[in-house]
């Protein structure tokens, strides 16, 4: 992912940051990213196929052309 640098921090009255302020559409990346890796550990005990016959059958669907 390439983030802007244009972050800002928030600190408190010692100094310590206690938050950040990033550009909205880098936290849209952020969220997708996250939907993504959510996603992927939904999926992690799900049984997998070979590469060639998901082609396969995403052809015999009509999904990939041929």
């Amino acid at each position: 992912m390439n983030m802007t640098t244009s972050v800002q921090y928030i600190t408190n009255q010692k100094g310590k940051k206690t938050a950040v302020v990033i550009p909205v559409s880098d936290y849209e990346k952020l969220m997708e990213d996250l939907d993504d890796l959510a996603v992927i550990a939904d999926r992690h005990d799900e049984p997998t196929i070979p590469h060639d016959r998901f082609k396969a059958e995403l052809k015999r669907d009509g999904i990939l052309s041929r």
